[in-house]
């Protein structure tokens, strides 16, 4: 019961049906390696025109696909690692009869996968082995038996579930993290759920026209050509938003409710996008800018300036309508003091591009704005 069907255009294959759920069935089966991209797509991470996230595969890594290619070219190669596919609901699945079908924890029978016409959707997408799958479609020996483990889901939501959850403990690159975790409702591990919050208000911060910071920020799924003004990498800001979440010093801790698990967004991105309107209007000659033209825009700038904003923000009340007037007041105060495009940081040691997204040049830089501010406050009293 192993068999490709030219004709009927499907690969019908023995399979085990496993029960994990009552909605989603878990298959157990195999495939050639020439078989996998016909059956299956790679879902890239992307946007879609409106700007909405689609997909959640990391790029294709080329010298790791090479290596598996070579090893599955040699003789004696094993392949255990199973390919983890979301199926399409057209899959049809018949038990075997007989009373040696099931054992109470897995059914046997036989699975229909329908080929894909031309211009139609594959009938399943790859939700881990991205690059084994490239691999194996590269590979001499076509007839290469795989591993393949799959649940039925049309779900992108629930692929993207499972796709974070199956590499929770690998290292997938931060930035897909990032942008994946807002489209994700079910609940998370602990270490992927305090991340969510963040990396939510960054995609807010990034797509909302409202944000000073709308269209600079750099995510995993955007190319150049479609956002050519990105500067900001993502994880700066998300590393930014989370300290001041997670700091009780943080100025947008007070809007979290921990015992309810609950916090107040519509206020955070109130006091986010008047403070960051204030940096833009501040310092516009380095608003903006790549980091090799702007200091303000690099990792160290954010973060630095991130936590300005908690002791800005500490003293002044972002529901005020005179908020956006005195944080500019605030800032003023710094202003004569910073080198974001030319000159050096004296107190610092540093010329104006020397200063780099690392631990300590992150401390000098913010320990230095800090006090400065607080020297200089005397004025505002």
């Amino acid at each position: 019961m192993t068999s490709t069907s030219v004709a009927t255009k499907q690969v019908v294959r023995r399979a085990l049906r496993i029960d994990q759920t009552g909605t989603y069935p878990l298959f157990v089966f195999a495939l050639r390696a020439d078989e996998v991209l016909q059956v299956a797509d790679i879902s890239r991470v992307s946007r879609d025109e409106a700007g909405n996230l689609i997909g959640y595969q990391r790029p294709e890594v080329r010298r790791h696909v090479e290596e598996i290619v070579e090893y599955l070219n040699t003789e004696g190669s094993l392949f255990p690692n199973p390919i983890i596919l979301a199926l399409s609901s057209r899959i049809r699945f018949e038990s075997s009869r007989g009373p040696g079908a099931g054992d109470g924890l897995a059914t046997s029978g036989k699975l229909t996968i329908p080929l894909p016409v031309k211009g139609k959707p594959k009938p399943a997408w790859i939700v881990d082995g991205q690059q084994r799958a490239l691999a194996l479609a590269r590979t001499h020996r076509s007839d290469f038996p795989v591993p393949v483990t799959a649940f039925v889901a049309d779900s992108v939501g629930l692929q993207r579930d499972q796709f974070l959850r199956v590499n929770n403990t690998r290292p997938l690159p931060r930035g897909l993290v990032t942008e994946l975790l807002p489209e994700v409702d079910s609940p998370l591990p602990p270490r992927l759920a305090i991340r969510k919050a963040p990396a939510a208000l960054c995609d807010v911060l990034n797509t909302n026209p409202a944000s000073p910071m709308y269209g600079l920020i750099k995510r995993a799924s955007t190319t150049r050509g479609q956002a050519p003004n990105a500067v900001i990498t993502d994880t700066v800001v998300v590393n930014m938003l989370n300290e001041s979440l997670t700091s009780p010093s943080g100025c947008l801790f007070p809007y979290r409710d921990v015992s309810r698990n609950e916090t107040d967004f519509d206020g955070i991105l109130q006091a986010l996008f008047i403070y960051w309107a204030a940096v833009r209007d501040t310092f516009p000659d380095a608003w903006g800018k790549s980091t090799n033209r702007s200091r303000l825009m690099h990792g160290a700038g954010i973060r630095a300036m991130g936590r300005l904003m908690d002791r800005i923000l500490g003293v002044v009340d972002p529901r005020s309508p005179q908020a956006p007037e005195t944080i500019r007041q605030h800032l003023a105060l710094i202003a004569p003091y910073c080198h974001w495009t030319a000159g050096t940081w004296e107190d610092l040691g540093l010329r104006w591009n020397e200063i780099e997204n690392m631990h300590r040049h992150i401390q000098e830089l913010s320990s230095y704005l800090i006090r400065v501010h607080r020297n200089t406050r005397v004025e505002l009293a």
